[in-house]
């Protein structure tokens, strides 16, 4: 079995849904139930993917259809999607236009997805926060105000900024990942990379979702229909996720596993991928990363 790292980069804004909503808002996005944080589940991955795929590889690489499985090939698909879960949160800033946001916890959590996948790696330490009402970002930073005493501004959150050499190194690898081949985008996501206490991200991930009012109308009228105003919740474009990649092979199985991986980097580099809901309304256009063996 081998495993790689995925990283989603939202080219538009993304929803993922549930399907039904709870409150004000009649669509909203998925959540984690004991963190309430953003995700997209990972058949909301594997399908598009799927449908990509050139029909003559698309068994070997995704398993038989739910429809179609003979007893003979009555088996999992090698290739398994974990969900995947928001490691950088696009927030309004007073300069720089906006910031890449990210907490402890979330750190915490990618720092053992890193490790369950590149058992080797030395990853940065995850910074400290020693006042929870500050931020950490760089010295030199596209989103910092002021001098001496540097601040961030996101949102209607002002913030005074705590200096950590780790940051640039996390700003660096993840760009790197989300950004394989374009250092200009390396470096915009190192000038506005910024972590917060998990609180206040907590807080954003609550008051910084794009919520959009949708109407249908009559087509005759042209007035609103009974019961056509509705609310929907989305992920910002600029959001980056993260998640894992599996390929587990049956001893039946009639390929390997560097072909599965050759095969999705195919369908996946260079174009983007339509994921969740509202596409025809130009939702969920996103880039897929899968990074590579070791690295």
């Amino acid at each position: 079995m081998s495993a790689r790292l995925t990283f989603i980069h939202a080219l538009s804004a993304l929803h993922a849904g549930t399907g039904q909503g709870v409150g004000v808002i009649d669509l909203p996005i998925a959540r984690e139930k004991a963190t309430g944080l953003p995700f997209l589940s990972g058949s909301s991955l594997k399908g598009p993917l799927r449908s990509r795929c050139p029909a003559e590889k698309r068994t070997l690489v995704f398993g038989p259809e739910a429809t179609n499985i003979p007893g003979s090939e009555n088996q999992a698909s090698p290739t398994q999607f974990s969900d995947q879960r928001l490691l950088l949160l696009p927030i309004r800033s007073l300069a720089g236009t906006f910031a890449w946001v990210t907490s402890p916890y979330i750190l915490q959590r990618f720092v053992r997805d890193m490790k369950e996948v590149l058992s080797n790696i030395q990853t940065p330490s995850v910074p400290d926060i020693k006042n929870e009402q500050c931020a950490i970002a760089k010295d030199v930073s596209k989103i910092t105000i002021g001098t001496p005493q540097k601040t961030v501004y996101l949102e209607d959150l002002d913030l005074p900024v705590q200096a950590d050499q780790d940051m640039t190194s996390w700003a660096q690898w993840i760009g790197q990942q989300v950004f394989p081949d374009d250092t200009v985008w390396q470096t915009m996501l190192e000038e506005r990379f910024c972590l917060v206490p998990d609180d206040i991200f907590n807080f954003l991930i609550e008051t910084a979702t794009e919520i959009t009012a949708r109407i249908k109308l009559l087509e005759d009228s042209k007035t609103v229909q009974d019961g056509g105003l509705w609310y929907e919740e989305a992920l910002p474009a600029e959001t980056i996720l993260s998640g894992i990649l599996l390929v587990n092979l049956m001893p039946s199985t009639k390929i390997t596993e560097t072909d599965i991986f050759k095969i999705l980097q195919d369908l996946t580099t260079g174009n983007a991928v339509q994921f969740g809901g509202k596409a025809t309304v130009g939702r969920g256009m996103c880039h897929v990363l899968i990074g590579k063996e070791g690295k």
